[in-house]
């Protein structure tokens, strides 16, 4: 007889409720552990979030700076190119005025368009058909061309014009290139000025919340404008050894978080190259307001992850006492199971029973009683070759087909032990056994492969009966079946044998 087996409670189990106010602490600690997680991660995204928008901002203004630059370029090109025209001085006034400035109405925010000799004196003036006797020798925009041929468009620092007009007061920037001879010698300098309110009308059209700041500045570390302006006369202040600008200048474009030199506020410093010109753009983000929303929202999780757990660790000790009484109670739960939790039929307790009672059932009623031992076929193989989860796959589905094979209320499929199931036939002699079990011998063999197998999942069952006529105990029965099982294996697997 295969007696069922009860598992005996452990000493550990003694002291249930340390166990519970373990588990609890374990449990707001994994909580604690989570959140904080959390938390840390949606602080990335805010940051993430945050340096992406502002790289968009800067892209935007990189994009519309690139433009209006080649525009100035444009401008400045076309003067070069029409002042070295041979027919230029037989030209009246008013028409070498159109042909040297005939590309300058489409600059954005343009100043003066000038043309200066090899002296740094006028010769012409966009805005004038004579232009007035002035040099600009000293300016930055011609010395930067005087000895050098490869200097391509140079950008000036910050300045004002020298003149009564009406934008004297307005800052100014000058995009110049050098006029050279086929021969290389140097001829004068094409100058175009843009006023740097054109960065003004650009940082507005852009949001960037409040205490945010952009900025450009030059590759000297000068600014050249900022919006909202955090001090008075910024503009052209040279910013070179703040360490904020060494860094940025130094790496050309990415983000980083420091704290304001001028204002001394903490903030998130988003920066861009424009192109390969020497203007670079930051945008400024406040701290306070790139993470305002998870400063909000970690407040509200971490109080309500307070209480939860302070409510947890309550119910704990609360339930601690009633602990005892609940394990004698999932004791017995434990001890009425009566399942097999991977293959879902009946356990090996089951099994014992309900044979015992069939067995008793049939003494009485004289009826036949079959038991079919059923194993699957080199499952040591198969479980080592693709693995446990595809076994215990395989086990369900082995369980599913003897089910389906079984359909009479008083027959019990149960999973004996490992890859072996039992099959308890009451009133059955041993030819419908026999017809039973090759069913469920062929069904196994139409199985699907499993990927990767080459052949099929297959079973050998052995059958043992008890008629009125056979004069053994039900130890017997059971070992009639297990041998014959086992000498179906012996004879090649795959296979019926009825003992």
């Amino acid at each position: 007889m295969i007696a069922s087996r009860i598992p005996t409670v452990s000493g550990t189990t003694g002291r249930p409720e340390l166990l519970l106010v373990l588990g609890s602490c374990l449990t707001v600690i994994a909580i604690l552990s989570i959140v904080t997680f959390l938390l840390i991660r949606e602080h990335a995204n805010a940051q993430l979030d945050a340096t992406r928008s502002a790289t968009t901002i800067a892209q935007l203004i990189d994009a519309d700076v690139l433009r209006t630059v080649e525009l100035y370029d444009m401008t400045l090109q076309g003067l070069i190119a029409a002042s070295q025209r041979n027919d230029l001085k037989q030209m009246s006034a008013q028409v070498r005025h159109l042909v040297l400035f005939d590309r300058s109405n489409t600059a954005r925010f343009k100043g003066d368009i000038l043309l200066l000799d090899a002296h740094g004196d006028m010769v012409a003036d966009s805005s004038l058909l004579e232009p007035k006797a002035a040099n600009f020798a000293d300016r930055d925009y011609f010395q930067a061309h005087v000895g050098n041929h490869d200097r391509g468009m140079f950008i000036s620092r910050p300045f004002k014009p020298r003149c009564d007009c009406a934008d004297n007061d307005q800052w100014q920037i000058s995009f110049s290139r050098r006029i050279s001879s086929p021969t290389g010698e140097f001829l004068g300098v094409a100058v175009a000025s843009m006023r740097l309110a054109y960065f003004e009308e650009l940082f507005n059209s852009l949001d960037i919340g409040r205490n945010s700041t952009l900025n450009i500045i030059n590759s000297d570390g000068l600014l050249l404008a900022q919006k909202p302006y955090l001090e008075n006369d910024m503009i052209g202040k040279s910013f070179a050894n703040r360490p904020n600008v060494v860094r940025l200048l130094r790496e050309g474009n990415g983000s980083f978080s420091s704290v304001s030199s001028i204002d001394h506020q903490q903030r998130l410093y988003t920066f861009s190259r424009v192109g390969n010109l020497p203007l670079t753009v930051i945008v400024a983000l406040s701290r306070d307001e790139v993470f305002g929303v998870w400063q909000r929202t970690a407040v509200v999780v971490s109080g309500a992850t307070g209480v939860l757990c302070l409510g947890l660790l309550w119910l704990s000790w609360l339930l601690s006492r009633e602990l005892r009484l609940r394990h004698r109670a999932e004791r017995e739960l434990a001890l009425l199971a009566a399942t097999d939790p991977l293959t879902g039929v009946a356990n090996r307790r089951t099994l014992d029973q309900a044979l015992r009672h069939e067995w008793f059932r049939a003494q009485r009623s004289g009826k036949p009683l079959s038991v079919l031992m059923i194993d699957a076929d080199h499952f040591k193989a198969f479980n080592d070759r693709h693995g446990h989860q595809a076994g215990d796959d395989a086990l369900r589905a082995l369980a599913k087909v003897i089910a389906a094979s079984i359909r009479r209320p008083a027959d019990l499929v149960a999973r004996y032990g490992g890859e072996e199931f039992s099959v308890i036939l009451a009133e059955t002699d041993s030819a419908g056994a026999r017809q039973i079990a090759e069913q469920i011998r062929q069904a196994v063999e139409q199985l699907p492969l499993v990927a990767g197998a080459q052949l099929p999942v297959t079973v050998s069952i052995g059958i043992s009966t008890w008629t009125t006529a056979s004069e053994i105990s039900l130890e017997q029965l059971l070992f009639a079946a297990d041998k014959a099982l086992y000498q179906a294996k012996d004879g090649g697997r795959n296979r019926v044998v009825a003992g």
